[in-house]
């Protein structure tokens, strides 16, 4: 398990643009599952939706992205280098994640050729599937 300070030493995101709490399990260059525990005092609930808040789902992926580049950037090769969005495709959103959810973030590594690669990752709440996308990262 890795915590903040272990996910802040793989990858340079850091508040309030980290959003991913912990990494429950992962394998370097193949996988990683990490959660988020989604709170009322999220930044983005204020503007999105304050009548309904709702975590925006471009911010789902980006958890996701982040998880995987757990994965990717704790590779000995890749240490101290930055993981790029190269694409994201297949992408769906199936349900709503709101304050008090614990998001689980799983991102498996399908393809990699030198620092180019694709991920498939999905989010889950209480088992239910909320978002899945195959995204393509660039390490630089």
């Amino acid at each position: 398990m890795l915590g903040i300070k272990e996910i802040e030493e793989i990858i340079p995101h850091r508040h309030p643009f980290l959003l991913i709490d912990y990494i429950e399990d992962y394998k370097p260059g193949e996988y990683a599952v990490g959660y988020k525990c989604v709170t009322f005092r999220e930044d983005f609930f204020r503007g999105h939706f304050p009548q309904e808040p709702v975590m925006p789902g471009v911010l789902t992926i980006e958890a996701l992205a982040q998880v995987g580049a757990v994965a990717i950037l704790s590779q000995e090769g890749f240490k101290g280098k930055t993981a790029f969005f190269g694409g994201i495709n297949k992408c769906r959103f199936k349900g709503k994640v709101v304050p008090g959810d614990k998001l689980k973030l799983e991102t498996k590594i399908i393809k990699q050729k030198g620092p180019m690669g694709i991920g498939q990752a999905i989010a889950s709440v209480d088992g239910k599937v909320v978002a899945k996308a195959e995204l393509t990262f660039m390490v630089g």
